[in-house]
Parts: structure tokens; C-alpha cells; sequence
């Protein structure tokens, strides 16, 4: 009995001294910044931690920004990541820099946290990010996949006969090209954001990166790449482009 209550309490004792153990790490300084965010002409100082997984980790399970003014502190939380950065541009044109964060998640696709937040006049707002929801996507007849970008936009016709082995042993097409089963294309969240200079008159916005793929997450097709523009609090799509396998730099996803 003595032996059974041993083997039962043991585990249960390592267990949680590696909880305790994972619930003790410190917080790292990441990054340290200086820059007007408030708007008052005084350099306010951002710095950006991180709470490792684990000990040997360099995923960082929480990440936390600290502003600090002559006279008030703001803390900013943001989702787990890798390699997080802050980018400080007046993205909603209110003359005064925004805080722009974005992080690695490490999954497949590239995918990146990305949040928008402005300390004007000293308070703390977030600012959404623009969402490109219509998208779609589906294989036709013919080993041609279509994409539409926009609800009355002209149709992308993607030629996949390249791929057609494949496609033929998943049951989406016979040898001849004839579509077996409706399936739509795999269509990711946006990515991840680039600010771009629009103008010098009309500042930044930013360009979004959306990867399509067909049958599965590898097949990939291209990419869409949209551009935004923020004005009075709402993005605007000023240019939308389809860029297929080889017409964009694939490194930027992993």
C-alpha cells in the first residue's frame, strides 16, 4: 500500500515542481525604443518583454510592451511569438506615430500577430486591421483552379495541369481534366502586413500578404497582396494583385 502511494504521490510531486519551475521565469527585456507616441513632443520610452516557454526556449509563450511617459505608464499585452518587433509609423494620420507590433507564430504559412495601437493625446486606443474577407477560391474543369479576388472582379484562371498527377490520385479530377468533386482552394488568413510609403503627401499604409493554396497547405498557388490605406478610421483597398508560384519572394513565409 505504502509502495502504491509512493508511485501515485511522486509523479503527481514532479509534475509540479516543473509547473512551479515554468511559472518562475522572468520576464526578458526584448527591445528598448525611444519615440514621440503620445503626441507632446517629448520622446517617450517602449520597451518590449517577452516570457519564455521554457528555460531553453525562444518561443516566447507571452510578450508585453511598457510605454513609459515623463508622468504616466502604459502596458500593451500581445499573443505569444517569435522574433517580435515594433514598427513606429502614423499609419491613421493623426500626425503622430502609431505602435505597430508583429511576431512569428511559427506555423505554416507564415503567419504573423500583428496589432495596431496609437497613445495619442495619451490614451491607449487599439486600431483594427484591415480584413480582407471576400476571397474565393475553387478548381474548375479543364485542371484550372479560379480565383476570385473581388465580388464583380474578372476571374484569375490558375493553370494547375502541372500538377495534375497529384490531383488525379486525390479524386479531384479523372486523367481527362473533368472535375470529380466541388473543392474549394485553400485560402489563408492575411498573413502578415509591410508598411509602405504611399506619398509623400499621403503618408503610410500598409501591404498584406494572403497565400492561396489548392488541394493541401504545400500546394501552394500565390499570393495576394493587397494595399491599405487608412482614412477617417477606416482601410481602404487601393490596389489588389495575384501574384503566382515564382512571382514572389516565397522566403518572406518562412
Amino acid at each position: 500500500m505504502r509502495l502504491f502511494i509512493y508511485l501515485f504521490i511522486v509523479p503527481i510531486m514532479i509534475f509540479q515542481t516543473i509547473e512551479v519551475a515554468a511559472s518562475e521565469i522572468e520576464p526578458v527585456l526584448i527591445s528598448t525604443y525611444e519615440e514621440d507616441v503620445t503626441g507632446d513632443g517629448k520622446l517617450d520610452t517602449i520597451k518590449l518583454y517577452g516570457v519564455h516557454f521554457s528555460p531553453d526556449s525562444v518561443y516566447y509563450k507571452d510578450i508585453f510592451a511598457i510605454i513609459t511617459s515623463e508622468s504616466e505608464e502604459w502596458r500593451i499585452d500581445y499573443q505569444g511569438g517569435y522574433d517580435p518587433t515594433i514598427q513606429f509609423i502614423d499609419l491613421n494620420h493623426d500626425n503622430v506615430p502609431d505602435i505597430f507590433y508583429q511576431s512569428p507564430t511559427g506555423g505554416s504559412g507564415g503567419l504573423y500577430t500583428s496589432k495596431l495601437d496609437t497613445l495619442a493625446r495619451s490614451e491607449l486606443e487599439s486600431i483594427p486591421l484591415p480584413e480582407q474577407d471576400y476571397i474565393k477560391g475553387y478548381f474548375e474543369d479543364g485542371f484550372q483552379a479560379v480565383i476570385e479576388l473581388a465580388l464583380n472582379a474578372e476571374p484569375i484562371l490558375v493553370d494547375v495541369a502541372d500538377r495534375k498527377d497529384d490531383y488525379i490520385r486525390l479524386g479531384i479530377f479523372d486523367e481527362e481534366g473533368k472535375l470529380l468533386q466541388e473543392t474549394p482552394l485553400m485560402i489563408d488568413p492575411i498573413a502578415f502586413f509591410e508598411p509602405v510609403e504611399i506619398s509623400d503627401r499621403n503618408g503610410y499604409g500598409l501591404k498584406s500578404f494572403k497565400q492561396i493554396s489548392g488541394a493541401y497547405h504545400a500546394d501552394q498557388l500565390g499570393v495576394v497582396e493587397t494595399l491599405w490605406y487608412c482614412e477617417d478610421g477606416k482601410w481602404i483597398a487601393l490596389q489588389v494583385d495575384w501574384k503566382g508560384s515564382g512571382e514572389y519572394d516565397a522566403a518572406k513565409f518562412y
